[in-house]
């Protein structure tokens, strides 16, 4: 299946590639408005702002880190299973399912649910290996 000449799996990868920006964005969310004086954003010094967030603002810069390291592998194994042939059924939906453990795997980490955080983690990556082998 192909949207302005993309396959879904190709789709996917797109939206992959914005989740670490969300990510960013939802760290750096309401602090827009707030004067640095007073510990609103800093966009003058932003990844020395990020790194003095606690909570769910430090958790969601962390998801942002960890979707950027996520990103290779699923880019990589996308590529590669359309170079090999994959049925493309298959891959349009490992890869739909990647890009779904992945917006799970993101909620989970800002709402603190490490085990389950840790458990999506690992299906997103088994997930991705298939793809690699499909």
């Amino acid at each position: 299946m192909t949207f302005a000449g993309l396959t879904v799996a190709y789709w996917a990868v797109l939206v992959a590639a914005l989740l670490p920006i969300g990510c960013a964005g939802l760290a750096k969310w309401g602090m827009f408005a707030v004067p640095r004086r007073e510990g609103g954003y800093d966009n003058h010094h932003p990844r020395a702002w990020l790194a003095r967030q606690s909570d769910w603002r430090a958790r969601a810069n962390a998801a942002q880190a960890n979707s950027f390291e996520a990103l290779p592998l699923f880019m990589g194994a996308v590529i590669i299973a359309h170079q090999l042939g994959a049925h493309q059924t298959r891959l349009d939906l490992l890869a739909f399912l990647f890009v779904t453990l992945r917006l799970v795997y993101i909620l989970l980490y800002v709402a603190d649910q490490a085990t389950a955080r840790s458990a999506v983690w690992s299906l997103a990556l088994a997930v991705n290996i298939a793809i690699l082998f499909a």
